[in-house]
């Protein structure tokens, strides 16, 4: 039962002190306690995240420190390459014939331009490309094509004149510059087989050489790239002034300097590309060398290309022919087997041989040019009309043997090291592979095949009293600081004595001859008045693909020889591929010759003796 608090009595008086209030109604001690957790929990959290960082701080300040600093580094330092300027390539008079100077690559982004100009995009672009291609010569539809491409990306040019660049820059501030070596070549086409070509290289930064002596001789003309360590703006290339760390000055490559003179070389190339097209010729090639130092003074091909527009330059014109492409020579080759009758005394000039219309060399009967029964030509005569049959009736009495090892000394088979990429050494059969028939081939030219530069090498050991020269057609090297390193001359090869040289140079001379009575020689053509010209016609069948023999229609026509025959200064040879009906490449001999004479002031001499060729 519950026990009612006492009442106050009437007139009472109330208890002393104040009355407390009532307090705060109590929680429940469970609601307390999570409270208490989450509080030490938090507190636990926070701990052990100031413990990680203090660790982590710790590890940066001391163990990887080195480390992030090296990277902090890599990050606002940059390496810039600064590229060498490459040498140039000069004739031996110093003329340039390819040097570089600086340009610039015009470069945009057309995806920008169209986004910016919207629908003004179009005639925008119009407009640049058409004011891009009248300042630098290119294509305006070219240029077109790139800037409506949708590329973050183009290059609308490779070689604008740097203020070129900049006046366009200020008209179309959508276009930026990238600096580049530009390669020139002033002369166009001129030496092109020689001097090749050098483009830019987008992943080297730098001129690199492509195709001829710019590609051979790429490490002497390159020179050697420098570098800048400098800082850089955060996110940008932007050079920071005064952060220059390190540097390295860049060293141009050398100059490089040819044998060939370029007046010359234009004539020469021009002479026989005309006479290569009035001849109907598929090709041809020509070399003129010193004939006493072996110097190449000209190289040239019937087909050549522009190193200016090398993109779109055929690739079967690139090469150079003279050293690249070998052929069968036909008669021409007969100066081996007179040089060996005569350097062993196996014959003399003026020896009378009876000779057949042909002559059986073990299965195959080989026969002269031209029907006739039993004829006495004097050695001089068999060498002057050609006689296929008296050359070989004088090769069997050099023997195998002998006339191999003058094979050799004339460098057939060997390459010259004329210092031009692509050389071929020619062919000569292995002599322990020669069969019976072998020497009713190779006295005459055929079986064996040579270059022209080759070819034009017999004929200057016989210019040069009996000494060849391996050819050079670079003369010197120019170091940056004007050091002059000339190539060295290669040393001789004695391939017969002066005795027969001089002998030889008399019975060629007859070769050129024009006298009546059958005394008239096979290039006659070749005479230069005032000149006495010793020289060599040649004709070989060329080889029909379709069934491996020799073709009845398609000829190699050549021509080598010397002026002036008594004191020779210059050699010329050539080569024409296919001209049709058999033309002789004796008239184009005179044409260059006649040239030379004129340009080097050769002086005149007396007319050369008739020699009799024909015995009654």
């Amino acid at each position: 039962m519950a026990i009612a608090p006492p009442r106050a009595r009437p007139g009472s008086r109330p208890r002393s002190g104040p009355r407390r209030p009532p307090g705060p109604p109590r929680r429940p001690a469970s609601r307390v306690g999570q409270a208490d957790r989450r509080f030490r929990i938090g507190r636990l959290v926070l701990v052990v995240l100031l413990v990680v960082s203090a660790v982590q701080l710790l590890l940066i300040q001391t163990v990887r420190a080195g480390d992030l600093t090296a990277s902090a580094e890599k990050q606002r330092t940059t390496k810039i390459t600064i590229a060498a300027e490459r040498g140039a390539i000069l004739d031996r008079n110093g003329t340039r014939l390819a040097f570089s100077t600086e340009s610039r690559a015009l470069v945009t982004n057309p995806r920008l331009i169209s986004s910016v100009k919207k629908e003004q995009a179009g005639a925008y672009k119009t407009e640049m490309a058409q004011a891009v291609a009248q300042a630098t010569g290119g294509d305006a539809n070219a240029i077109q094509e790139q800037l409506n491409s949708d590329r973050g990306y183009v290059v609308l040019t490779t070689s604008a004149d740097p203020d070129v660049a900049r006046a366009l820059e200020e008209r179309f501030p959508e276009i930026a510059e990238e600096k580049r070596e530009s390669r020139q070549y002033p002369s166009g086409t001129l030496a092109a087989n020689i001097i090749g070509a050098a483009t830019w290289s987008a992943d080297n930064q730098k001129l690199v050489g492509r195709v001829g002596l710019e590609s051979s001789d790429d490490d002497v003309l390159a020179g050697t790239d420098g570098f800048e360590v400098v800082d850089t703006a955060e996110g940008s290339d932007t050079v920071i002034p005064g952060s220059t760390r390190a540097q390295q000055p860049a060293v141009p490559g050398s100059d490089v300097e040819l044998t060939i003179d370029s007046d010359l070389q234009y004539v020469v190339q021009q002479k026989l590309q005309d006479y290569v097209a009035r001849t109907g010729a598929k090709g041809g090639s020509a070399v003129v060398l010193d004939s006493a130092t072996g110097q190449v003074r000209a190289m040239a091909n019937g087909t050549t290309f522009d190193p200016r527009q090398l993109v779109t330059a055929d690739p079967a014109t690139l090469g150079n022919a003279a050293v690249s492409s070998p052929f069968e020579p036909g008669s021409v080759n007969k100066i081996v087997t007179m040089a060996g009758a005569l350097e062993y005394g196996l014959a003399k000039p003026d020896d009378v041989l009876d000779v057949p219309g042909s002559i059986k060399v073990a299965d195959r009967t080989v026969h002269d040019a031209w029907d006739h029964g039993l004829d006495h030509y004097t050695l001089t005569g068999v060498l002057a009309k050609s006689s296929n049959v008296g050359t070989i009736m004088t090769a069997e009495k050099l023997g195998p043997d002998r006339f191999s090892d003058m094979l050799a000394r004339f460098g057939i088979g060997q390459r010259t090291g004329v210092g031009l990429p692509g050389e071929s050494p020619g062919s000569v059969p292995a002599r322990s592979a020669w069969s019976g028939s072998t020497f009713g081939n190779l006295p005459i030219g055929q079986g064996l095949s040579m270059t022209v530069l080759q070819m034009a090498g017999m004929y200057q050991a016989v210019a040069n009293d009996g000494v060849r020269i391996p050819p050079r057609i670079v003369g010197a090297t120019v170091a940056p600081d004007g050091t002059r390193t000339e190539t060295p001359q290669p040393e001789g090869v004695r391939v017969v004595s002066p005795e027969t040289a001089a002998q030889l140079r008399t019975m060629l001379t007859a070769v050129t001859q024009k006298a009546p009575g059958g005394n008239q020689g096979t290039g006659y053509a070749a005479q230069v008045p005032g000149y006495q010209v010793a020289g060599k016609t040649g004709t070989a069948q060329q080889v029909d693909p379709n069934c491996g023999c020799y073709a009845s229609s398609t000829y190699w026509i050549t021509f080598a020889g010397m002026m002036p025959a008594q004191d020779p200064r210059f050699v010329v040879a050539i080569m024409l591929d296919a001209p049709k009906g058999g033309t002789s490449a004796a008239p184009l001999f005179h044409d260059i010759a006649s040239y030379l004479g004129q340009k080097e002031n050769i002086p005149v001499g007396e007319p050369a003796p008739v020699q009799t060729l024909v015995v009654p």
